[in-house]
């Protein structure tokens, strides 16, 4: 742990068996407010240098919510168990096993197979799902805090495996009011992987002088004059190191002589302070001090079977004396990591090694830790070890531990005897750290690859493996240029893996928007073979980078592609994909459903293009299911570290949000996917989240503000910003032109999108086109192209936006005193836009529809749309049958967050049963209109 020396504030009296703390009066009044149940804060990440005195505010702050009755869940971090997948968890959560046993049985199993406790064979068991494992980790916390207030407190994270931190860092972000649960977290490093950037953070900064000659003050043996001004010159305010070398002054008489002047940094300086002790200990303590250092932190029960002395033994004392060892109780600890570095880093190799085959022996049982301490115990290649490391990587991928099996892999390849067999190693490692969203890593490893060897498959397969994950990062011009670079050079000696690039590419492409790329593709794919063998990447490719360039042709594939995809889920979903991008909307929702139903999406990566999913969801006015598909993304591309995934999540999120009605939410979800990327760089995200933006505006009335936003999803001189992004905004664009008075530029962008699409247009784009020209021609001229938008029954598949030609060709109709004709389309609007919930939509259908003479009832539909969105999705899932244990994993929420969303829902609904939603629903998808012959 971090900094047990005393060093908190100086209104804190010390309790029995710890020590003062000084000079930390604002940092534990921000820890103790965090902790108090009724704090809106929930998580607080608390970062500071090693012994800085991290872990004594974090021992307080747990003793106090003890003695005020919370329930303290704890772990540590131990750097010789960060590549041991879910190590982490499994500490936090033990004491609460009981507990894990009554949560829904697809968590419980998700858990179980997290801790190596599931299936026994590699035949039996699947890939674990991240996301579920940290829905479990949300359930049982809320489920504990149904009882009393709980707190996690995670000390050294910095050496926490992967796997644990994303799971927690899961459950942190979706903890709020409802859940009286807090968590803490204290690291070395603010860019803790899955934490950074969307915590709190409270930094601890080094003691000022005041303090740090106040916690001199407090040492046994209080140090003065010139030796007080060494140690406080060398300590620079780090109470550790006060402490530490105020220890070591009181043995030798002098700071100057005890650590080395100079540069050497201070981690380093007091690691040196701590080997010093270990000379002259006898020689049975310095041998358990080893044994000690090289066990992990769980081996504590072992410690009897290798040999270690029971804690009240007297071979312990020396390294009491010496400020090396806590004794408490039946446990023996080091009072600080940097005393189990000393230890085991000074103490000669070969003693280490002997160490570590010592506990490899007692741990054959445990084949994953066995793995790591014979590979430790290794001077030279071992093929065995390289093969127990390799097996103990894939038990790490099924639990969905993909850094722990990339570390295993890595560390196999260093003892793989060939060099050809470590090279394939390094593959693997890169394969399973693309899922990390460590692109650095990746990297790291495919250039280990190339050190390794000139075998052309296996060079190829690390390029691979390192353009996928680049291509779903922010840095795109960087990225393309890498990707078409390398498709270049293997376009002709192995055209598969250069299609494979230009795949990637192509998807850069997209998110860029740049022409440039566009051109760059297509010369290399007439480098490319044209056989029946590469249809399918070559049409992704063709898709993805110009969708509108051969539109009629590359429909026509989608068929053939489908069909030869039916059993392949993760194909059928490229083929969803290319249908979405042709605006082939109901294919690719068919080809969506049919994937899901055969392989839930569960890998941890959001695949390249994975919005578009959820865009196809919206479309067909699934908005509940798209909402769903965003916060799959959100929280995968969050702990992945992948900002382009997030922001794309965001946009889409922010659409439906501003179409529900919910404008301040919307603008709050545009503005995170804004902040996420350059819009330089990722021209799709920033179009979309611009069209959120003015979707919110408009659904305001604020048609300024909504015409402003919209405008800049084309350039200055009216050419779509985004080949692809940008043109569903037409319709839109030109609604807030006419009530703006921008006929003129409006009229200009629209034709010169027609224009540009010419005979490639899809009839969803045809009739957005005819829209905007209805709305913006003459009245006497609009009437053919209002029609023209509706003429094609195909446009039912994409209900929004028919409900607002529909809405807009009403309004015409009524003004040119055509009431009774405009009746049809108001009601089939209305109707509409009640299904899909577009509260806004709903106010202006209505007050059109009294205009036009039509009886509008008021209740029920109005009485849903008082819900915020989230409540809405919640409701009609209950009204489902789900419990709020199923909602909660659906929704990814906690089950008290559920409830209480349904508790302040009900009275809104008037009503008093979760039994009586199945009915209300039902009520609401009625018309509730009918004609009158009243009003004009």
């Amino acid at each position: 742990m971090d900094g047990h020396a005393g060093d908190l504030g100086t209104a804190t009296e010390p309790e029995s068996g710890t020590e003062p703390v000084v000079g930390r009066d604002a940092e534990l009044a921000r820890l103790l407010r965090t902790v108090d149940p009724a704090s809106a804060e929930r998580v607080l990440m608390l970062v500071g240098d090693l012994g800085v005195g991290k872990s004594a505010l974090l021992a307080h702050v747990a003793r106090r919510a003890e003695a005020d009755g919370t329930h303290v869940l704890r772990a540590e971090g131990s750097e010789s168990e960060s590549g041991l997948a879910f190590s982490a968890l499994h500490q936090l959560l033990r004491p609460v096993a009981a507990e894990m046993d009554r949560l829904p049985e697809r968590q419980r199993a998700a858990l179980r197979d997290a801790f190596g406790a599931g299936p026994a064979t590699p035949a039996q068991t699947t890939a674990s799902d991240p996301l579920l494992i940290g829905v479990a980790i949300l359930s049982l916390l809320s489920a504990l805090g149904d009882r009393r207030p709980v707190l996690v407190v995670l000390d050294d994270a910095q050496w926490c495996d992967r796997a644990s931190l994303d799971a927690l860092a899961f459950a942190a972000r979706r903890l709020d009011g409802d859940d009286p649960v807090t968590v803490l977290v204290a690291t070395r490093n603010a860019h803790l992987p899955g934490l950074d950037r969307h915590i709190p953070t409270l930094t601890l900064e080094p003691l000022d002088d005041a303090a740090a000659n106040q916690l001199l003050d407090l040492q046994p043996n209080s140090p003065t004059g010139r030796t007080r001004m060494q140690i406080l010159d060398q300590a620079v305010g780090n109470p550790l190191a006060l402490a530490e070398l105020t220890r070591a002054a009181s043995l030798h008489g002098t700071a100057a002589s005890l650590t080395p002047a100079g540069p050497l940094p201070l981690t380093d300086r007091l690691e040196r302070l701590f080997a010093a002790r270990l000379d002259g200990l006898p020689a049975p303590t310095a041998q358990a001090l080893l044994l000690l250092a090289a066990m992990d932190s769980v081996d504590s029960a072992l410690s009897v079977q290798a040999g270690l002395p029971e804690a009240g033994d007297a071979v312990w004392l020396p390294a009491e004396e010496a400020a090396l060892v806590r004794r408490a109780g039946r446990n023996v600890r080091f009072r600080h990591p940097l005393v189990r570095s000393a230890v085991y880093h000074f103490a000669p190799s070969d003693a280490r090694r002997a160490a570590h085959r010592t506990l490899a022996e007692l741990l054959r049982y445990e084949p994953d830790r066995r793995a790591w301490h014979r590979a430790a115990s290794c001077p030279d290649p071992d093929a065995a070890v390289a093969a127990e490391l390799e097996r103990t990587a894939g038990r790490a991928r099924r639990r969905g531990g993909y850094a722990a099996a990339a570390k295993a892999l890595q560390r196999a390849a260093e003892l793989a005897p060939e060099r050809e067999g470590g090279a394939r190693l390094l593959v693997e490692a890169a394969r399973a750290a693309v899922f990390t969203g460590d692109l650095a890593w990746v990297e790291e490893l495919a250039a280990a690859v190339r050190a390794r060897t000139d075998d052309a498959s296996l060079l190829t397969a690390a390029t691979v493996q390192a353009g996928r994950l680049a291509a779903l990062t922010v840095r795109h011009t960087a990225v393309f240029s890498r990707l078409a670079d390398a498709a270049d050079q293997l376009a002709a000696a192995r055209p598969t893996t250069a299609l494979d690039l230009l795949a990637g590419a192509a998807v850069v492409r997209f998110y860029s928007g740049e022409d440039a790329q566009r051109h760059r593709i297509q010369a290399l794919l007439r480098r490319l073979p044209e056989d029946a063998a590469y249809l399918g990447l070559r049409t992704w490719v063709q898709t993805v980078s110009d969708p509108s360039g051969n539109r009629p042709h590359l429909a026509s594939l989608l068929p053939r592609l489908s069909a030869d995809a039916e059993t392949r889920p993760e194909r059928l979903v490229a083929v969803g994909i290319m249908a979405w991008l042709l605006d082939e909307t109901p294919q690719a929702v068919r080809a969506f459903d049919a994937a899901f139903g055969r392989w839930e999406l569960r890998g941890p990566l959001p695949e390249g293009l994975g919005g578009a999913v959820a865009w196809a969801y919206v479309e067909r006015g699934r908005w509940g299911q798209a909402r769903e598909g965003c916060a799959r993304i959100t929280a995968v591309g969050r702990s992945a570290g992948l900002d382009h995934a997030v922001a794309c999540a965001a946009a889409v999120d922010a659409t439906v949000l501003a179409y529900q009605g919910d404008s301040a939410a919307a603008r709050t979800r545009a503005e995170d996917a804004l902040a996420l990327i350059d819009p330089l760089e990722s021209r799709s995200v920033a179009v979309y989240a611009r069209r959120a933006l003015g979707a919110a505006s408009a659904a305001e009335g604020a048609y300024e503000s909504a015409y402003g936003q919209l405008r800049m999803a084309f350039t200055a001189d009216g050419a779509p910003l985004h080949y692809h992004a940008s043109y569903p905004s037409l319709a839109d664009l030109a609604a807030a032109a006419v009530r703006t008075g921008r006929h003129k530029e409006a009229t200009h962008i629209v034709e010169r999108a027609a224009r540009a699409l010419a005979g490639n247009a899809s009839p969803r784009l045809r009739a957005l086109i005819s829209r905007a020209r209805g709305l913006l021609a003459d009245p006497e001229d609009a009437e053919p192209h209002f029609r023209a938008a509706l003429a094609d029954p195909v446009l039912e598949n994409w209900p929004f936006e028919r409900a607002q030609t529909l809405l807009d060709f009403a309004e015409w109709l009524r003004r040119r005193r055509r009431i009774a004709e405009a009746r049809a389309p108001l009601t089939e609007a209305l109707e509409t836009f009640r299904r899909l919930g577009a509260r806004p939509w709903i106010e202006r259908a209505r007050a059109e529809s009294r205009a036009a003479g039509l009886h509008v009832t008021d209740t029920p539909p109005d009485a849903l749309a008082e819900l915020t969105p989230q409540q809405q999705q919640i409701i009609r899932l209950a009204a489902r049958g789900l419990t709020n244990r199923e909602i909660a994993e659906k929704l990814f929420l906690s089950p008290r967050t559920v409830g209480s969303h349904l508790y302040r829902s009900f009275p809104k609904l008037g009503i008093t049963a979760r039994s009586q939603l199945r009915d209300l629903l039902e009520g609401f998808a009625t018309p509730l209109i009918s004609p009158t012959e009243t009003g004009c």
